[in-house]
């Protein structure tokens, strides 16, 4: 009773705190989940405007949807990533120029669109008519949706290519840019040099350390930025056959070689079961016994396996060769048919005519007219056999023209029936005309191949259940004593590899050997996960990979190890500078000469464009000064690419005084005709964009 009284006593306390419990329990659950989180709306920020989550997944999606081959769910989220961010750096800029788009901006982009104006729905005569398109909709209000999607689309499309035509505009090259590409081409120097190469002195000789090459890269900042990253080694226990696994299968193809006793328990007796060689049904055995059902092609012996090509291809009718491995399987083969020229290899020159879907054309004419010109290739190819290869080469409408018009090898019914027709009908030098619907083909029948049919047995050699719980122990127990101990003893004392350590972004989903596995990734970006930490990892296909987070590198500035290829040589090199400067003494080039170790040399006919200097190299800062300072002056030591340069120029031929320089202005142009394509890295660079992909767990 008194337990009872003191639990009445204190229930309006039990009570307060059971209520506070289960809102903390919610309150951390709505956190969890967002409720409470403003970033969880969005999948990040560019330049302080937010994308939107659901957006994001939204086209995600579809992009998944829209079946792309080979496209992984990371590929799609980076892809759509990638536009996104695009859309809204292009989208400010549209706004700072005040870039605006009317109606006829937006059936332009329409008229392109190959489901609007390609679409037969919206034409009238094979034209885009606008009348029909407006009706459609009028008539259709619940793809309303669907048109205010491609309207924008369209707008965006729009404002692109006017700003796309303004950046173009703004690369415009004068005569004066064509002019100075021309004396740099044309103007010529020569000089005395003294050169003392960097080569000269060892680089074993000049020591370079951690912090010098951390202050370089942070007075070169933007060039060795890194993002944040972690490098993650690992050890990959495979799922693979064991010998005795291998052992089993061999044992069990051996025994389908010959005849076999079998109990009956149907018949309570023992029955004798013929072998693979006398089998009364060969297809109906292979079936029975194989992992890779009956294949009835005949296959030419380039085909066959390297190793066992001639055994195979020479067997007698219904005799067996094997066992032998292919690939993962043990084989047992068996000959069952032979047939001459079932393989054909021919040459062609097509002649298209207007109306034929062929994309290379390179002449229109009309059918008469490719008529009349292929049957002028016949005579001439019968007439002389060995040109075929140049006919075809000046006048196949076909990619095959860069080959001479060889097609390569193929089988019955690979090509269209006149053209398979004439090939397996024919005898191997036979020339010919045939029609198709890709137009007039001149065919050259240059070599035929027989082949062999087989019935082939073939077990796949895998991991027996036993062996594959093995593995699993194996690893299971790896990651429990990694933990644990040092990782690399652990893999010793397993005789296990530890593979070299795999550095990856937060968005990768590569990891080595592995393949795609954005598991590992997304366990090594966790904020749980910590340097040392060990994970098992279960990979299909595979077997079992268990990782350890070996390091983390935070956002900004390479690591030594990172820029030390780069950075190093660059510092030596000053370095090197610095001391071959200060040997450079003397008021002639010979005294520096002879100071320095060196001998004094000539370059002769040197231009800024071709600024290869003897026995030195490219060097472009050189043939400019040499060009600047004025004839017979001696300049001061120039740090170059390859080592340190006095210069003296003794002749300058400046280059004749041209009319114009469009031929200069052309090349300036094509120089920057690419250029268009730095705005968009170029507005990165500068941007403030969050990434926040990876809490939502892509």
């Amino acid at each position: 009773m008194a337990v009872l009284q003191k639990i009445r006593q204190r229930s309006l306390l039990l009570i307060l705190v059971i209520g506070f419990s289960l809102l903390a329990f919610i309150v951390q659950d709505l956190y969890r989940k967002g409720g409470f989180n403003e970033t969880s709306k969005y999948v990040g920020t560019v330049n302080d405007k937010d994308i939107s989550f659901e957006d994001f997944r939204l086209k995600v999606s579809n992009l998944e949807k829209s079946g792309q081959q080979g496209m992984t769910s990371t590929q799609a989220v980076n892809r759509v990533w990638d536009q996104e961010v695009s859309i809204a750096l292009l989208t400010a800029e549209f706004d700072k120029l005040g870039i605006h788009t009317s109606e006829k901006h937006i059936l332009e982009i329409f008229k392109n669109d190959q489901s609007i104006g390609q679409n037969q729905m919206f034409q009238t005569n094979g034209v885009f008519d606008l009348a029909k398109f407006k009706e459609y909709f009028k008539s259709n209000p619940e793809q309303a949706q669907f048109l205010k999607d491609k309207e924008k689309d369209a707008d965006l499309n729009a404002k692109y290519q006017i700003y796309n035509s303004l950046v173009k505009a703004g690369m415009y090259t004068t005569e004066s840019e064509g002019k100075l590409k021309y004396e740099m081409e044309a103007n010529k120097v020569n000089f005395d040099y003294v050169a003392v190469l960097f080569s000269s002195i060892k680089d074993t000789d000049i020591k370079i350390s951690d912090a010098e090459i951390t202050e370089y890269m942070k007075k070169n900042e933007k060039k060795y930025k890194a993002e944040e990253s972690r490098e993650v080694e690992y050890v990959m226990i495979e799922d693979k056959a064991s010998p005795e696994d291998e052992n089993e299968v061999k044992t069990t193809i051996n025994a389908l070689l010959n005849q076999r006793v079998v109990y009956n328990q149907a018949t309570s007796v023992n029955d004798t079961l013929p072998g693979f060689k006398g089998a009364a049904n060969t297809i109906e055995f292979v079936n029975e016994n194989s992992d890779v059902p009956y294949d009835s092609t005949y296959v030419a012996k380039k085909d066959l396996p390297a190793e066992f090509a001639e055994q195979l291809f020479n067997l007698p009718q219904g005799e067996v060769f094997g066992p032998y491995m292919k690939g993962n399987l043990y084989c047992i083969s068996k000959l069952i048919g032979r047939k001459a020229g079932a393989n054909a290899k021919a040459s062609h020159i097509l002649i298209s005519y207007e109306g034929t879907q062929v994309p290379n054309k390179k002449e229109k004419r009309t059918k008469e007219q490719a008529k009349a010109k292929a049957e002028l290739l016949l005579t001439q190819a019968l007439a002389n056999p060995s040109s075929f290869f140049i006919l075809a080469m000046t006048n196949s409408d076909d990619s095959s023209a860069q080959q001479g018009g060889d097609l390569g090898y193929f089988g019955p019914n690979q090509m269209v029936k006149p053209f398979n027709d004439f090939v397996f009908n024919n005898p191997v030098g036979k020339i010919g005309l045939v029609e198709t619907d890709f137009g007039y083909h001149i065919i050259n029948v240059t070599d035929k191949q027989d082949a062999i049919r087989l019935a082939t047995i073939g077990q796949k050699i895998e991991p027996s259940e036993a062996t594959t719980d093995k593995l699993y122990t194996k690893a299971v127990k790896f990651e429990m004593d990694a933990n644990d101990k040092d990782f690399e003893k652990v893999a010793k004392e397993a005789k296990l590899t530890v593979n070299p350590s795999v550095k990856v972004k937060i968005m990768d989903e590569q990891f080595g050997a592995a393949g795609n596995q954005r598991q590992i990734i997304r366990w090594a970006f966790d904020s749980k996960t910590n340097t040392g930490d060990v994970k098992r990892f279960e990979v299909v296909n595979v077997g079992n990979v268990i990782a350890k987070l070996k390091k983390v590198n935070e956002k900004g500035l390479m690591t030594i190890e990172e820029a030390k290829p780069m950075v190093e040589p660059i510092l030596k090199n000053k370095k090197k500078a610095e001391k071959i400067t200060a040997k450079m003494k003397g008021s002639s080039l010979q005294a520096m000469a002879t100071a320095s170790g060196v001998a004094v040399q000539q370059a002769v006919d040197l231009t800024v464009e071709n600024a290869n200097i003897p026995n030195a190299g490219f060097e472009r800062k050189v043939v400019g000064t040499a060009f600047a300072i004025g004839l017979n002056k001696i300049s001061a030591p120039i740090e170059g690419t390859a080592g340190v340069y006095v210069v003296k120029p003794t002749l300058i031929t400046k280059a004749p005084v041209l009319k114009d320089h469009k031929e200069y202005v052309a090349k300036v142009k094509a120089q920057v005709a690419g250029y268009t394509g730095r705005v968009i890295p170029a507005l990165k660079e500068e941007a403030d964009i969050e990434d926040n992909r990876a809490k939502f767990n892509y």
